[in-house]
């Protein structure tokens, strides 16, 4: 085994969410995949998940009572989406700079080249939802992946995925950690 904090910082994880309208549209979902790729982050799950009507009210309560609150929350229940878990050393921020403002016209104008401006249709179908801090994102990786022990991960892939012993899996859309066995065939 190698000796943790050889490979520089600590990964930080966050959770992106590709919405229903992402989706629905197969050429923006690859887009949005590439561009994840693209930026180095490591994909540590991924699933196609749909969200009822009550996990989604679950999901956004903190916006409980907010004007959009029930738009949302039906566009989010109305069909399939795609939850990845990512790291990064800044994971949080960088997720959150490449998807672009949440109002996608400030999108389209201010940052034509993040996700929301390129493919946002409107402030609730903004294609992607990220974590907005460390603790959201521990808080949003339960909710959507309860399978998911975070702790475990930080002991014993995080070290190992910062070092490099990676390798990506395109059928299942994930990063997996080199075993010991795949490593000294490599």
């Amino acid at each position: 085994a190698m000796a943790a904090g050889c490979c520089g910082r600590p990964l930080q994880l966050t959770l992106a969410l590709l919405k229903p309208d992402a989706v629905a549209h197969p050429l923006v979902l690859e887009a949005v995949h590439e561009t994840i790729l693209s930026n180095r982050f490591l994909i540590v799950r991924a699933k196609k998940l749909r969200c009822g009507r009550e996990e989604s009210r679950r999901f956004y309560r903190e916006h409980a009572g907010r004007f959009f609150y029930q738009r949302l929350v039906e566009f989010m229940a109305s069909g399939p989406m795609w939850a990845y878990i990512l790291a990064h050393e800044n994971a949080v921020p960088l997720w959150r700079s490449l998807m672009g403002p949440t109002k996608v016209f400030r999108a389209r104008n201010n940052v034509p080249d993040s996700i929301r401006g390129a493919y946002g249709l409107t402030d609730t179908r903004n294609t992607t939802h990220g974590s907005d801090s460390p603790a959201s994102a521990s808080r949003e990786i339960a909710f959507f992946f309860p399978e998911f022990n975070e702790q475990l991960w930080y002991q014993q892939e995080e070290p190992r995925l910062r070092c490099g012993q990676v390798y990506y899996n395109a059928e299942e859309r994930v990063h997996c950690v080199l075993r010991d066995e795949e490593t000294e065939q490599t």
